[in-house]
């Protein structure tokens, strides 16, 4: 490739191709790794894609739009309670026999923290626990009283 400049670039590139089996698809990677097993290099590009799809979840889930304090602990703290929250959350997806998306547990779990409720059962039978959540909610009084 020549630049405007007049400059030649001289890129050295390979091509490793493998079929996905749980996608059936085949895959070509480009990589200008020369020296490297093209089995290791899937392995990389397989990681690293995992990894891209962790930060996909944490800013669909978790967005950080500002930041509590100002310093570069409180920076750290807040990320780091992001990452705890996440993996907390993909612990009881594990654990769950309902299936739920990542998105709408997250959800679910935002909504019901404030209340006194054990998650796994509410998570594995909502249409049962959400009614009596919300009868429970209906019966409290909404205004506090000093008396």
């Amino acid at each position: 490739k020549m630049l405007k400049d007049g400059t030649i670039l001289n890129h050295h590139a390979r091509i490793i191709t493998y079929v996905d089996i749980k996608k059936h698809k085949l895959v070509s990677l480009l990589t200008n790794d020369m020296e490297s097993d093209p089995n290791e290099i899937i392995e990389i590009y397989h990681k690293r894609w995992e990894i891209e799809l962790l930060f996909k979840q944490i800013k669909q889930n978790f967005p950080l739009k500002y930041f509590y304090g100002e310093s570069a602990n409180a920076i750290k703290i807040q990320i780091w309670v992001t990452l705890i929250a996440n993996l907390l959350l993909m612990v009881m997806k594990k654990k769950l026999t309902r299936s739920w998306s990542f998105s709408g547990l997250a959800t679910m779990m935002r909504i019901t923290l404030m209340y006194y409720v054990d998650f796994y059962s509410l998570f594995n039978h909502p249409e049962k626990d959400w009614e009596t959540l919300l009868d429970v909610r209906q019966k409290e009084d909404c205004q506090l009283s000093i008396f």
